[in-house]
């Protein structure tokens, strides 16, 4: 259970209210309708009082008091030499450890009042800074100072898990945080959540809305193949063929460069070597900006057995398609780096990453947060089972690729069960479908309208309780881009002015 049940605390009406309340939520058509009843059930449940208590042992409260009263106290009087000291003082969305997890487990929205002023206060500050009511500094001084946050505090990434057609689960992630303007420039995607990651990449940033609508979705991606077929020893159980054609009609000859300049997206497919000796790779603008978007997406889908391994493709400085790394092929990326968090920090400047994991083997293996988190005796059994049972996993395995290794077929299948193993497969903000049996009849069926349709709403609802703490995370570094913006504006309107006024001189 995410959220922290105060029902053995209350009466036994306010219990059937909020029981009421909760059978509301779970049918809610859209966020804001979501939000009003989840207010109505933090009112009931008295979320709201524990919000303006400051004691927790979650946070520091005394370090976050102390800096909201000196941020509020600078502002007001106009002291922009302090301010600035302060805010480069405590540029970390996690400061404080304000982030941490369980501080929005209590409530169905927000946290702690005192961490949600705090973060209006850094954004004032901020945007005081921007303004033109701080003339202490120079346009030039003001946009060195917001570069300087900029690289300071860093941004988000968006991380897409395989799925198969589960992964029309990912669109109602996109589409709920798209609506609130939460979604993150950098994206990454494996099997599934490539195609997510690539159709969004590939697309002009007016064209996001209508991707989301499915229509682009809608195809025989999966073709199974005649038994006759499968004898013959070539391939896997899916013919590759209806799958590319699906890929190259929707995501077009792009390269990942010109992907870039086209949505302004930092898109990331992660792809794996069929030799299980090297290891995962990452697509993007930065290593691989020659290859065609379509062609990593191909090979991050060519699951072992259900696909067959591919070549990449690149286009050459003249236009002319070549092979790219001619003697290697690829596979799925999500068999061994799922979520690439760690290569795209490097890449990125990431400070916190979303997770979308709709990966049928994952998803039911996954904690909430406060399973994860908490640290009570009573946790200790199941903490202590999870972790030795992935280190026995990983040993057996081990001792198999020593006795059995020499058999390279045998030696590919267990190096692949030892990456999906030893990998993460969580985010600092994790979005996880709720599965049931059912859910596994979807996993091979082409998308239609209906499955896309029942896999976005759950997507979206999946989405709707992480808002607050993604807004939280993400309030700063969008107040930053903002101030940034506005400045750069302003800059470029007193150029064409000076430069109008030195024609008319001239």
């Amino acid at each position: 259970m995410l959220f922290k049940d105060f029902t053995s605390e209350i009466n036994p009406h306010q219990a059937y209210r909020i029981k009421k309340l909760k059978r509301q939520l779970e049918t809610a058509e859209s966020y804001e309708a979501w939000k009003s009843i989840a207010l109505k059930i933090d009112e009931e449940s008295g979320a709201q009082e524990w919000k303006l208590d400051n004691c927790s042992p979650y946070f520091d409260a005394e370090i976050i008091t102390h800096r909201l009263a000196m941020l509020r106290r600078y502002r007001q009087q106009k002291r922009t030499q302090d301010l600035m000291y302060i805010l480069r003082e405590g540029l970390s969305y996690d400061i404080a450890n304000i982030a941490h997890p369980l501080l929005f487990t209590v409530a169905y929205v927000g946290t702690k009042k005192i961490i949600e002023d705090y973060i209006e206060e850094v954004s004032q500050g901020l945007a005081f800074i921007a303004s033109e009511s701080c003339s202490c500094l120079s346009n030039a001084e003001k946009l060195a100072f917001f570069k300087h946050c900029q690289v300071a505090y860093g941004q988000p990434a968006m991380m897409f898990s395989g799925g198969a057609t589960l992964g029309l689960f990912h669109t109602g992630v996109c589409k709920a945080l798209m609506a609130q303007d939460l979604m993150p420039k950098v994206l990454s995607g494996s099997s599934a959540g490539a195609i997510m990651t690539a159709m969004l990449g590939v697309s002009k940033p007016a064209e996001f809305s209508e991707i989301l609508k499915g229509q682009n979705f809608y195809s025989e991606a999966f073709h199974f193949r005649k038994i006759s077929d499968l004898l013959k020893g070539n391939g896997g159980l899916t013919d590759v063929k209806y799958l590319k054609n699906f890929l190259i009609e929707n995501l077009g000859n792009l390269t990942f460069a010109e992907a870039k300049e086209r949505s302004g997206l930092d898109i990331n497919i992660a792809v794996a070597p069929y030799d299980a000796s090297q290891d995962a790779r990452i697509m993007n603008a930065y290593t691989s900006p020659d290859l065609l978007v379509w062609s990593a997406v191909l090979a991050s889908c060519a699951v072992p057995v259900l696909f067959p391994p591919v070549r990449l493709t690149s286009k050459r400085y003249d236009g002319e398609y070549t092979p790219y790394m001619a003697s290697t092929r690829w596979v799925d990326g999500s068999v061994r780096s799922d979520f690439p968090q760690e290569k795209m920090a490097r890449l990125y400047n990431i400070n916190y990453s979303i997770a979308s994991q709709v990966n049928p083997h994952i998803v039911p293996f996954m904690q909430d947060d406060i399973a994860r988190f908490r640290k009570d005796i009573i946790s200790w059994p199941e903490r202590i089972v999870r972790r030795q049972g992935k280190v026995i996993a990983k040993g057996v395995m081990d001792f198999a690729r020593e006795r059995v290794g020499k058999v390279p077929p045998v030696r590919r299948l267990l190096d692949h069960g030892y990456g999906v193993v030893d990998q993460r497969y969580y985010g600092d903000v994790n979005i996880v479908g709720k599965y049931s049996l059912r859910h596994y009849s979807y996993m091979l069926q082409n998308p239609r309208p209906y499955l896309f349709k029942t896999l976005q709403q759950e997507g979206e609802r999946a989405t709707w309780p992480k808002i607050s703490l993604i807004e939280t995370h993400a309030r700063v570094g969008k107040t930053i881009q903002h101030c940034l913006e506005l400045l750069n504006y302003q800059h470029a309107v007193t150029d064409a002015t000076e430069s109008k006024g030195l024609e008319k001189i001239q």
